[in-house]
Formats: structure tokens, C-alpha cells, sequence
């Protein structure tokens, strides 16, 4: 197979891809078309099938497999796959593994670095409620190493939310050191605990799409709820130490219109909001530009406010 982050401009493949998103759109002449997302494991591609009602094009259906013959072409300065021929595989040809996109970190080494962390909490409570989760629960401890942190956008692969939860720790880690006022216990606990609702916000891959409950609640609700049922497994768990993790937890999106019911009040919540951020627009910017040129200018970026480029250095 060719792996989409060998593709290039100008290539035509005959290659399976995992079919993660279809829609069906019309031209400005209202000739019917489909607009594909096809993904493995390093990463996705546009795809065109411009005559859907083909000879060549069998019927298919988002998150199916798919084999797809074409031409790989750049528009918007992004790759796209104009589709000419597509049809559903045997299973026996392709390996499902080969199509979830996974952290190119190790797991089980980030999982015991995350877990060292865990070790340095010194609050009774807190390190409970830490161990309770992230030693003791099986179950959420497998879910929670192969997750991702998002749908799409970044850390959106297989280990990405252990990958980004480990480096919110990190950051956390050099706050705690540079200012004193910081409680170290409480800061490590809502960096752990700050995204742990995702792993039901959103399914397991291959899927790796909001859930029902994620679409309802969010994973900021979701999360304070996991951290109130480890709370009452806990006794005598101080209600006021309880709280300030919730509030780090609820606020770390920093502002009411991103998704925070609570804007950070007390310092760890700042903290963690600061290392939240900049760790999510550090990685966006990794994955914007992998397989990039360092003079190649990208275009505008929404999310960023500005038109993109690495630096030549």
C-alpha cells in the first residue's frame, strides 16, 4: 500500500484506505459528487469522487475499507485524491492496524513516566483519587493509553491523549518549580484528571467521533463527573480539595466561548490553562507542518490568525 504521508503531487495509486468520513455535494452545475476523508495510520487526504454513478465506483459507506484508484493533486496548497476508481476490498487484503493513526512515541514508556508523576503527589486524597484512576482501574487505564485527545485538530491518533496528558504534566512540572505559589499535589492531579472525560467524549478508533454522550455533555462535564464518582470511593475526601480540582478541570479552556462553564480562578487552574494551550497549539503547529518545506508558505490558518510557515533555521 502507499501510505498517505508518501504521497505526492502528480502520483497516481492504486492503494486501501480506511473511508473515515463520505459526503455527498453537488458542483456549481449540480453534478452530484463525494467528498471522502481517507485515512491509515499516518494521517488523512481529501478525496474526490467526481461521477459517483460510474461503472467504476462500487457502493460504499463511510468507514468502510475501501480500494481506491487515482491522482494525487494539490489544491489550496493541501493534497486531494481525485478518485476514478474505487471498490471494497476482502478482508484478507489489508491489516486493520495499518489504518489507526498512532502516536510515533512509546506507550508504555510514556504511561510509567506519566505514573513517576503520579508517585510525587504527597496529598493523601489526591493521590488516591490518582492511583484509583490511572493504577488500579484496568479497564480505564487500557482506554486511556490507546485514546486520542481529539477528532481531529491535534493528538488526534491512537496514544494521543497519554501523549498530550504527559506533556500538560511536563509544562506543569516547570511551573511548579519557577513559582512557589503553586500547589504541586493539586497542579499534577487537574493535569492528569484535565482531559479524562474524553475517553467518553469520543469513540475508540477506528472510529475516533464524538459519542452520543459526547455530543450532549462534553468532556469537561464528563470529566468532573469520573472525578466526583472516584471522590465518593474515597473517604473522608475534603470537599474543598475536591472542588479546586473541579474548577482546575472546568476552567482549563481559559475562556467562557471556548467551552469552560468557569474561567480559571485560583493559580493552578491558570497554570494548567497555559500548559493546555500551549501544548495543544504546539503539536497543531508539529502536524501543520510535517513534511513541510521551511520556505513554503502555507496560506492562512484559521486557527492561528495568520498565514503559515517554518522557519529556515
Amino acid at each position: 500500500m502507499r501510505f498517505i504521508n508518501t504521497l505526492r503531487e502528480g502520483d497516481t495509486i492504486r492503494s486501501i484506505y480506511l473511508c473515515k468520513t463520505k459526503r455527498s455535494a453537488e458542483t456549481r452545475n449540480r453534478k452530484p459528487y463525494d467528498n471522502l476523508t481517507l485515512q491509515d495510520k499516518t494521517g488523512t487526504l481529501d478525496g474526490k469522487v467526481w461521477d459517483p454513478n460510474s461503472g467504476g465506483i462500487a457502493d460504499y459507506d463511510e468507514m468502510d475499507f475501501i480500494e481506491v484508484f487515482g491522482e494525487v493533486v494539490s489544491y489550496n496548497n493541501n493534497l486531494q485524491l481525485n478518485i476514478k476508481q474505487l471498490r471494497k476490498p476482502f478482508e484478507d487484503e489489508y491489516n486493520a492496524a495499518d489504518y489507526m493513526p498512532t502516536s510515533e512515541k512509546n506507550v508504555e514508556g510514556m504511561y510509567n513516566e506519566l505514573i513517576s508523576y503520579v508517585k510525587q503527589i504527597e496529598n493523601k486524597y489526591l493521590r488516591q483519587l490518582a492511583e484509583y484512576y490511572f493504577i488500579q482501574n484496568e479497564v480505564f487505564v487500557k482506554v486511556f493509553k490507546t485514546h486520542s485527545a481529539a477528532k481531529s485538530v491535534h493528538h488526534s491518533f491512537s496514544g494521543g491523549l497519554l501523549e498530550h496528558t504527559l506533556s500538560i504534566m511536563k509544562l506543569c512540572e516547570y511551573y511548579a518549580n519557577t513559582y512557589p505559589l503553586l500547589s504541586r499535589d493539586l497542579l499534577y492531579s487537574a493535569a492528569l484528571f484535565h482531559d479524562i472525560g474524553k475517553t467518553k467524549e469520543l469513540s475508540s478508533f477506528p472510529e475516533n467521533d464524538y459519542t452520543d454522550e459526547g455530543q450532549l455533555l462534553g468532556h469537561i462535564v464528563m470529566g468532573v463527573e469520573m472525578i466526583s464518582d472516584g471522590v465518593r470511593m474515597i473517604e473522608g475526601f475534603p470537599e474543598k480539595i475536591a472542588n479546586e480540582l473541579k474548577h482546575c478541570v472546568i476552567a482549563h479552556h481559559g475562556e467562557l466561548e471556548f467551552g469552560s462553564p468557569k474561567k480559571p480562578a485560583i493559580p493552578e487552574a491558570v497554570a494548567l490553562h497555559y500548559a493546555d494551550a500551549t501544548d495543544a497549539k504546539m503539536q497543531t503547529l508539529a502536524e501543520i507542518f510535517k513534511d513541510k518545506n521551511s520556505d513554503e508558505w502555507l496560506g492562512f490558518n484559521k486557527l492561528f490568525d495568520s498565514n503559515l510557515r517554518k522557519s529556515s533555521l
